[in-house]
C-alpha cells in the first residue's frame, strides 16, 4: 500500500514536470519574447525594432510541440506550401524529432524578403549525455531536408530557406554563463581568392543562449530578460515590474498568466520533489520486498548515472 502511494506521488511529480515544460514553451512562444530573441541573436533583425519584428516578420502563430505527423509525411501540406509547419518531424529511416517551438519568419533584405525557419528549444540539462551543439546541428539538418516537397521540388535547391536552431540553457556550466554563441557555415578559401554569395551557403545556424549569474557584466538585454522569465526565485509581480521597467514589455493577460504559472511550477522544487519521491519509493521497495538497493533501483528503472546519488542517500539513513 505504501509502495503504491509513493509511486503515485512519483507519477504526479512527473506530470508536474510535463506541466512545467509545457508552460515554459508557451511562455517562450509569446511573440514579444520571440522578437527579443530574434533581434538580439539573429543578424537579419539587428536593425529592426521589437514592435516591427512582432508586427511584420513573425508569420502566423508559433507552433508548440503538440502536432503529430505520420512517418515520412512531414512535407505533406493541404493548402499553400508553407502553412502548417509541424513541430514533429518523423521519418521511417531517421526517427522522430519533436521541436519545442517552430515557426516561420520573414526578414528584410534590400527590397526583397527572405524566409527563415526558426526552432527555439529550452534545455535545462546542458550535458544530457551528448554534445548539445551536435543536437542543434542535427535539428538544423532536419529542417533543411524537410523543405523538400514544400519549399522546393526536383532540383530547385535555390529555393532552400535558411534555418536557425536556438537553444536556451537556464543552467549551463559556470564558464558558459551569460554567453550567446552562434555556429554556422562559413567560407574558407584554401586556394585562390574567389568569394561565393553568402546566401548560397549561409543556410543553417545553431545558437546557444546560456543564462547565468545576475552579477555578471554580460547580464543584460535578452540574457537578463530570459533569466527573469525562467527564474524560480522571483514572484510574478517582481517579474512583471522588471519586464515593464527594463524591457518596456506590457503584460498581456496571457503573458501574465504564463509567468504566474511558471512561478508556481518552480523547476527546482519540482526536481527536488521527484528526487524525494524516488528515494521514498526505493526505501519502500527494499522494505516491502526484502531486496537490496541495486535490485530496487533496477525495478524503478533509475538511470545508471543517478544510481550512485541514491546509493549515497541510502547510506545516510
Amino acid at each position: 500500500m505504501e509502495v503504491g502511494t509513493t509511486l503515485s506521488k512519483t507519477l504526479h511529480t512527473a506530470r508536474s514536470h510535463a506541466d512545467y515544460d509545457a508552460a515554459c514553451k508557451r511562455l517562450l512562444s509569446d511573440k514579444v519574447i520571440l522578437a527579443w530573441i530574434m533581434k538580439n541573436c539573429l543578424k537579419e533583425y539587428r536593425n529592426c525594432s521589437i514592435q516591427e519584428i512582432m508586427d511584420n516578420y513573425i508569420e502566423g502563430e508559433p507552433q508548440i510541440a503538440k502536432v503529430p505527423v505520420t512517418p515520412d509525411e512531414t512535407n505533406i501540406v493541404t493548402n499553400s506550401m508553407i502553412k502548417g509547419l509541424s513541430t514533429e518531424d518523423k521519418t521511417i529511416t531517421e526517427g522522430t524529432v519533436t521541436y519545442d517551438i517552430r515557426f516561420l519568419a520573414t526578414a528584410p533584405k534590400s527590397k526583397d524578403f527572405i524566409r527563415l525557419i526558426l526552432n527555439i528549444e529550452a534545455q535545462n540539462d546542458f550535458y544530457p549525455g551528448y554534445p548539445l551543439l551536435k543536437r542543434g546541428i542535427y535539428y538544423c539538418s532536419r529542417m533543411i531536408s524537410a523543405q523538400y516537397g514544400t519549399e522546393f521540388t526536383a532540383s530547385h535547391y535555390e529555393n532552400i530557406k535558411k534555418v536557425y536552431s536556438i537553444w536556451i540553457c537556464p543552467n549551463p556550466p559556470k564558464k558558459w554563463e551569460n554567453t550567446i554563441t552562434e555556429y554556422s557555415i562559413a567560407e574558407k578559401q584554401l586556394v585562390g581568392h574567389l568569394s561565393e554569395t553568402p546566401e548560397h551557403y549561409d543556410l543553417l545556424s545553431t545558437i546557444l543562449i546560456c543564462l547565468g549569474n545576475s552579477n555578471s557584466q554580460n547580464y543584460t538585454g535578452v540574457l537578463k530578460l530570459l533569466d527573469v522569465l525562467l527564474c524560480s526565485k522571483k514572484t510574478p509581480d517582481e517579474k512583471e515590474q522588471i519586464l515593464h521597467d527594463d524591457f518596456n514589455i506590457k503584460m498581456t493577460q496571457n503573458l501574465k498568466k504564463e509567468v504566474s504559472l511558471m512561478c508556481n511550477l518552480s523547476k527546482g522544487v519540482e526536481e527536488q520533489g521527484m528526487q524525494t519521491a524516488t528515494f521514498q519509493a526505493l526505501q519502500n521497495l527494499m522494505d516491502s520486498l526484502k531486496i537490496n538497493a541495486e535490485q530496487a533501483m533496477l525495478l524503478l528503472k533509475i538511470p545508471k548515472d543517478e544510481q550512485e546519488k541514491y546509493a549515497s542517500m541510502l547510506k545516510k539513513v
